[in-house]
């Protein structure tokens, strides 16, 4: 039964944003009274915080299947990139403001797990992308590190790209060039060309 508290809960979180869903609305699309709910979290930010380290313990799995299985260093980053979309599509885009606002514990997994998880998967590219050749040797890993994790929370923020001026997925792949692009040998920026022109050719 929780886990099924979490799966609805996720879903309508994600779809609605948080503060628009009510427990009440929780419990009648689960077809369970609110006293369950209850039973399982004491209140609606505890249930906040359960749904939050749920997905992100997800979304570890996901990215470090990715990082095992890449041929090198910038289809590691393709591939997250195509993540990293698919997952923003399905989220609504005032969730990481609600929770930043709203919900302290659930906020503080998500910078752990930004400033932990995310800054070391990374570093642990820029490292890799050096030692193949693709990546220059002088970088600064730390910086472009922190950088770019910063660089990916500034998509979220729709003071900079309001959704209904900015395409979103426009946007993520802007930043992500501009970041590559800093960080590429000849070797590759000629790697990455023939990645862009393989996956282009394969959706066509």
């Amino acid at each position: 039964m929780k886990e099924k508290i979490l799966e609805g809960a996720t879903k309508l979180f994600f779809r609605y944003g948080i503060r628009s869903v009510t427990m009440d609305e929780i419990a009648s699309a689960l077809a369970v009274s609110k006293k369950t709910i209850y039973q399982f979290f004491k209140n609606k930010d505890e249930l906040v915080t359960s749904v939050s380290e749920n997905h992100l313990n997800l979304e570890k799995e996901e990215y470090s299947l990715i990082e095992q299985n890449s041929v090198d260093a910038i289809d590691e980053m393709c591939k997250v990139s195509v993540c990293f979309r698919r997952h923003m599509s399905e989220t609504h885009p005032k969730i990481l403001f609600e929770i930043k606002k709203y919900h302290s514990d659930a906020w503080n997994c998500y910078t752990q797990f930004k400033n932990e998880f995310i800054k070391g998967h990374i570093k642990r590219n820029i490292l890799r992308g050096i030692e193949e050749g693709h990546y220059r040797k002088e970088i600064n890993v730390d910086i472009l590190s922190t950088f770019r994790v910063e660089e990916v929370e500034l998509i979220f923020d729709e003071t900079k790209f309001p959704r209904n001026t900015y395409d979103f997925t426009e946007v993520q792949m802007q930043l992500l060039e501009h970041f590559l692009y800093g960080l590429f040998t000849d070797k590759g920026r000629k790697q990455y060309l023939i990645y862009l022109n393989h996956n282009q050719n394969s959706h066509k």
